[in-house]
């Protein structure tokens, strides 16, 4: 099945010819879900809160279009609480729905519409690295308008460092996914979701 799928709001223009993976390919469908994703629920450990799990929407991206890495990267300040807890405590976990993309008719809760949570730790980045240069260019690619937001916000560039996978893309439970099958998955799978 071929979808056209549009992003509206802030990611502008963001037009690809996507092709839904196989519920089976656990690995081509987490890429194809985080890839096509542009926000989710980035949970951290709040010392604000005594060490209480805190939630917030955030925007991120894997890379370019058509070229996702799978690792999402952001771009937040200080002045918002989950850049602060991550600085405290890098524990964290980003949650990612099907239904903002537009592909799933069902009840967001329904197994057969994907959700995946990719769970690990929520790093700085080094301002100056080879990486964050292309967390830049992944991010501002996807999110236009933060390269205007302000500077005097301090806004730095994290990735998350992937140690766990939950994924579910269909009835049966979750399906069983190590982060190197994720980050490497075959190349014939990885070019017909990407």
């Amino acid at each position: 099945m071929l979808l056209l799928v549009g992003f509206h709001g802030s990611v502008q223009g963001r037009l690809l010819f996507v092709s839904k993976p196989d519920p089976d390919d656990a690995s081509g469908y987490a890429r194809w879900l985080v890839s096509q994703s542009s926000w989710g629920v980035l949970n951290t450990i709040s010392s604000e809160l005594g060490g209480a799990p805190f939630g917030n929407v955030v925007s991120f991206s894997d890379g370019l279009p058509d070229k996702g890495t799978g690792i999402p990267y952001f771009y937040l300040t200080a002045l918002d609480p989950t850049a602060r807890n991550a600085l405290k405590d890098q524990r964290s976990s980003l949650s990612i729905s099907e239904y903002p993309i537009g592909t799933c008719k069902a009840d967001p809760m329904n197994p057969t519409c994907a959700k995946i949570t990719l769970t690990g730790k929520l790093v700085l980045m080094d301002g100056n690295s080879k990486e964050a240069e292309f967390a830049r260019r992944a991010l501002f690619s996807k999110h236009p308008e933060m390269k205007d937001w302000p500077k005097d916000h301090n806004f730095r560039f994290y990735k998350l460092e992937i140690e766990d996978i939950f994924l579910i893309n269909y009835f049966g439970g979750p399906k069983p996914l190590t982060v190197d099958q994720y980050l490497h998955p075959k190349k014939d799978v990885l070019a017909s979701v990407l």
